[in-house]
């Protein structure tokens, strides 16, 4: 009887350690299955009932867009166009809607009463589909466009150099937010503007006070708030003219001007501004149609040359935002280039936006057939159009900005520029 009673405890031991055994090897396969289920997870991302879906981020929107973007809808990105009359008129609707350009510049040509230029901007934006880069030169002193106007008090701001002199840093940012306000009621948010050319040569006959002084240090003491400012109210700085007009003799509107100096020679001065703009984060930067020879080793233009955009502000600079041509109808370019040559030598040498074409349809024709040909790869354009998109979607120009005619000459506004003195 008692042998019977071991067999049974040990049988039943048995049976114990059988089932540990099973169930402990249950749960190894479970965890392996788990963490199969975890790499797969990881690999693939698949959405699970219940599990919110991971957003997007805006890089990849854009990437996602440009995808669904025709050739020709991705060039116009890369377009920025002008036309200089009062009315908006057929001619115009049908350029606007041939080349669904990235943006559109207003001369003083356009400017008349408030009423006028906001519905004319708005005529101008309701054509496209993708928010557009609605951009003026507005810099002060002798470059102020909506002083043009017959209905509101646009003030007349000083020069920058005048600006300059004060030697004060928050000031400057003070008359970059007054400048920003004032735009932004006609629905602008592009600002060609602030210069960080040096006025290093008395004999400069385009640059002058619209600087905002003769050494480096006061350029970006001054420049960086004023831009600061600008953001701030609403309005995309953009910085010119790389790499430097400050030491020339001649006017790029007319003829092409030759800045005989080496690439050592600018890095201690001309390049300073620039590169401080950079490492603040310049969202856009213009390149001026000034030759180089002892840098390029040739006379081709700044805006046409690999060596100065794609080679100092790319590659040396490290600037990865959207670069912008002077406009291409000056004559330093338009004399001596065709605009075949223009689109393709822009395009090739890092450049990402064409400002004023001299004919716009053709040049967006153009370029859609040096792609066509593989003279320029649409990966190329890509690019462009990426920088573009990621500049207009961070400064939410997908959004309408309340436009309130009452922010036009302001007392507020009248006491801060009353302060340059």
């Amino acid at each position: 009887m008692k042998r019977k009673n071991n067999l049974i405890w040990i049988a039943i031991c048995i049976v114990i350690i059988v089932l540990v055994l099973i169930g402990a090897w249950m749960i190894k396969n479970r965890n392996k299955d788990n963490d199969n289920e975890i790499i797969e997870k990881t690999e693939n991302e698949p959405i699970q009932k219940g599990e919110i879906p991971k957003e997007p981020t805006l890089e990849e929107k854009i990437d996602k867009q440009i995808e669904n973007m025709s050739l020709r809808d991705k060039i116009g990105q890369m377009i920025v166009v002008s036309y200089r009359t009062l009315e908006y008129n057929d001619d115009l609707d049908n350029i606007l809607k041939t080349v669904k350009p990235g943006g559109f510049i207003l001369f003083g040509e356009n400017i008349s009463t408030y009423e006028h230029v906001s519905e004319y901007v708005k005529k101008i934006k309701a054509t496209a589909d993708i928010p557009m880069m609605i951009s003026i030169d507005q810099e002060g002193g002798r470059v102020q466009r909506i002083k043009n106007l017959s209905d509101a008090n646009a003030l007349v701001i000083p020069s920058m150099y005048t600006l300059g002199k004060t030697k004060n840093k928050e000031l400057a940012k003070n008359v970059g937010k007054v400048m920003a306000s004032e735009l932004v009621p006609f629905g602008i948010n592009t600002d060609y503007a602030p210069c960080l050319d040096i006025f290093s040569n008395p004999n400069n006959k385009v640059i002058g006070q619209r600087a905002f002084g003769s050494d480096s240090q006061t350029v970006i003491d001054m420049a960086i708030p004023f831009s600061r400012g600008m953001e701030e109210a609403g309005i995309i700085p953009v910085y010119k003219h790389f790499p430097g007009h400050g030491d020339t003799d001649a006017d790029s509107h007319v003829e092409l001007p030759v800045v005989n100096k080496t690439k050592e020679e600018l890095y201690q001065n001309e390049l300073l501004p620039f590169k401080a703009a950079i490492e603040e984060g310049a969202q856009m930067i213009m390149v001026a149609h000034i030759a180089l020879p002892k840098v390029t080793g040739n006379y081709v233009p700044a805006t046409l040359s690999k060596e100065i955009v794609g080679g100092i502000l790319r590659e040396e600079l490290g600037f990865n935002g959207v670069v912008i041509t002077d406009a291409v109808e000056m004559k330093a370019l338009a004399d001596n280039y065709s605009q075949e040559d223009i689109c393709k030598m822009t395009i090739d040498a890092g450049v990402d936006i064409i400002l004023m074409p001299q004919d716009p349809i053709k040049a967006v024709s153009t370029i859609e057939n040096l792609v066509n040909e593989g003279t320029i790869t649409e990966e190329r354009i890509d690019e462009s159009v990426k920088r573009i998109l990621l500049v207009k979607y961070k400064n939410k120009l997908n959004e309408e900005k309340v436009l309130d005619k009452n922010s036009i000459g302001s007392q507020e506004h009248i006491d801060i520029i009353n302060q340059i003195q």
